[in-house]
């Protein structure tokens, strides 16, 4: 009779280790940990260097970075640097004062593609 309730509870286990293992955790998507400028910082302009760190491995050559001016211009961000595994740098240059959205698109290393901004203000 003991056996028979071990069972139930033995395969329950099992199965329960064999999901968690197969399934992709959904931490592994790239989220934004630190960045410079910082969201709803006011940096010096002209010129504003570009840091973007991430929770996991992001694939720098697939990644795209834009910034969006105050008069709603977009420019692409093309000189991307990947300085570590999970982070990307770069610079944007000759930026009037006003509020800029940093609009950033990377691939992590569990193959899902993530996106963000972050608001800044040149002064």
């Amino acid at each position: 009779m003991r056996r028979l309730l071990q069972a139930p509870v033995v395969c329950s286990l099992l199965l329960l280790a064999f999901t968690a293992s197969a399934s992709k955790p959904l931490w592994a998507h790239a989220i934004l940990m630190q960045s410079r400028p910082a969201g709803s910082s006011s940096v010096r302009g002209p010129d504003v260097p570009i840091w973007l760190r991430f929770n996991v491995r992001v694939d720098g050559k697939r990644s795209r970075v834009s910034v969006t001016a105050p008069d709603g211009a977009v420019t692409a961000v093309t000189d991307l640097k990947q300085t570590a595994p999970d982070t990307i740098e770069s610079q944007i240059t000759g930026l009037k004062p006003g509020v800029y959205k940093l609009h950033w698109q990377v691939l992590a290393s569990d193959g899902h593609i993530s996106r963000g901004d972050v608001d800044f203000t040149v002064n």
